[in-house]
């Protein structure tokens, strides 16, 4: 029987930053993943992550993969794919399939990291062909390169909901309107308001009725909800669609934790039922340590930065490094992951309504209902300035974490602070020279340079552009409003791609200068 000092269930971001941290420390280490492939999430995560340098902000998830495959593999880290761990026992042995053929395998310490499944609601027509989990679209598009249908309707409004939306669109399908039963957009505003800015109409407190179709789907019927979750009649809007995403939760696939006996609770706060852990993430059974989703859902650089401390109390238990420098590095670790568990979507505020930032602005109520800021409410931002001649504005408007903006300007024009979740501000004493930094490095997309008058009855606005085929200079359009409303004639007057923006060009735009703050996206087709 083979034997190791860590084996770990899931080669997902958890798994393969634990793996990292237990081999730098000289630790024999497996990971066993059932995938073809190794990074979890990670590699179908093409947006920007949020957070801070040390939680590789601005960074895509599929470029994080590659860097933790890489070091994993520099470290001698053994990788066994196609590979599912079907028993894992309270002395540590656990047994694999892989292939054909079943291993057992014995370790002095265990990691389990395998994440989270996609829940699922029902419906009439639920079990039809086009009704997919937003994850499973996610898949099909950034892995395997398939459009998941053509018209789409996306039911729920948290982060994954709002991301697959805008990578649906991103990969050519129209998203026909995103619904959600709650009363409120579940996700950040700046993925809701990047998502509406392309036209996607929100229906909150709407759930599916049914779906139509014989042998696949052909069209969705959604109603308004009451306080009760009913639908009320009359409300009922039916849509043609060939897909439909539902995003509506994850629960933590903790199967492996029971079986082997850990203590287990049944904890809303963290979507389900999950093994108890301590702050290195070990269970109630020493040795055997849970990290990621599988111990509560939260997003990958949480999941990440949990991996490392279990693999580095995993080392200490064993020897491999001294208590106080292990220690010393978990406190790093920690201090990081509470940087990431700060402001308004910390998991300590799940359920509560929040009426203001931290800085006493009073929350936008047109992005909760309708996934945008309405322009009676931006202004009283502290990122929104009108300075004259080319500027930031930058429309972030809720206590996220995430900084990169800050580090990105070159002449120091945005502030944030040492409180990673402080809302941005324009330090209007720093003259902006448009180099369009910030606006490339908003994981977000939330910052836009704007020119509110350039002398001849017109304006610029410079904004993020993530669609292919990318505009040429000259191309007229129109502009869209943050409701994604077609307000004014539109030219582009410049398109910028560079290395260091990392696939996100900066479309200019020439609009009439009473649109400068209303303007936000760009669409190539006859001018109004």
């Amino acid at each position: 029987m083979k034997r190791y000092d860590l084996i770990i269930a899931g080669a997902g971001p958890a798994g393969l930053s634990a793996a990292i941290e237990a081999a730098k420390c000289g630790m024999k280490v497996v990971v066993y993943d059932e995938n073809a492939r190794p990074g979890g999430q990670l590699f179908k995560q093409i947006h920007k992550f949020f957070g801070s340098k040390e939680h590789k902000a601005k960074i895509r998830g599929f470029h994080i993969g590659e860097e933790l495959l890489a070091e994993a593999a520099d470290l001698g880290v053994e990788v066994v794919l196609n590979s599912v761990v079907i028993g894992l026992f309270p002395e540590k042995e656990v047994t694999v399939k892989i292939d054909n053929h079943v291993e057992h395998v014995k370790g002095d310490t265990i990691l389990i990291a395998t994440g989270a499944s996609e829940n699922m609601v029902t419906f009439p027509g639920w079990t039809l062909p086009g009704v997919i989990g937003a994850g499973a679209a996610q898949t099909m598009m950034n892995l395997h390169g398939i459009l998941p249908g053509k018209k789409v309707l996306m039911l729920g409004s948290g982060n994954v909901g709002l991301v697959v939306s805008f990578q649906l669109m991103q990969a050519g399908c129209e998203v026909v309107a995103l619904a959600d039963a709650a009363p409120r957009v579940g996700g950040y505003g700046v993925h809701a308001s990047k998502v509406a800015r392309c036209g996607v109409p929100f229906y909150l407190s709407h759930t599916i009725v049914s779906a139509d179709g014989c042998d696949h789907v052909t069209g969705v019927t959604i109603g308004e909800v009451d306080k009760n979750w009913n639908v009320i009649p009359g409300t009922e809007k039916h849509f043609d669609v060939d897909t439909i995403c539902l995003a509506v939760g994850l629960s933590p696939m903790s199967k492996l934790c029971d079986m082997a006996g850990c203590e287990m609770e049944d904890n809303p706060a963290k979507a389900g039922f999950v093994p108890k852990v301590d702050e290195f993430g070990e269970t109630s059974i020493p040795g055997i340590y849970a990290a990621g989703d599988v111990s509560g859902i939260e997003e990958a650089s949480s999941a990440m930065i949990e991996g490392r401390i279990a693999g580095i109390a995993a080392a200490i238990r064993l020897g491999y490094i001294s208590e106080a420098d292990g220690k010393e590095k978990i406190a790093e670790q920690e201090a990081a992951l509470n940087g990431l568990r700060q402001g308004m979507f910390a998991p300590g505020m799940r359920g509560k309504m929040i009426t203001e930032t931290e800085e006493g602005v009073s929350i936008s109520q047109n992005l909760l209902k309708h996934g945008f800021v309405a322009d009676d409410e931006i202004e009283r931002f502290p990122g929104i300035t009108h300075s004259k001649g080319i500027h930031p504005v930058i429309e972030c408007t809720q206590n996220i974490p995430c900084n990169p903006c800050q580090d990105a300007c070159p002449k120091h024009c945005i502030k944030i602070g040492k409180n990673i979740t402080a809302l941005p501000a324009v330090d209007e004493e720093q003259e902006c020279i448009g180099c369009g930094m910030c606006v490339a490095s908003c994981s977000g997309q939330a910052i836009f340079l704007v020119n509110e008058d350039c002398g001849d009855g017109t304006a610029e606005i410079t904004l993020p552009y993530e669609f292919l085929p990318l505009p040429k200079k000259g191309d007229k359009g129109v502009a869209l409003n943050r409701k994604g409303e077609q307000v004014c004639s539109a030219e582009v007057a410049d398109v910028r791609s560079a290395k260091a923006f990392d696939h996100t060009s900066l479309l200019t735009m020439k609009v009439p200068k009473e649109y400068a703050m209303k303007a936000r996206f760009f669409r190539k087709e006859e001018a109004v």
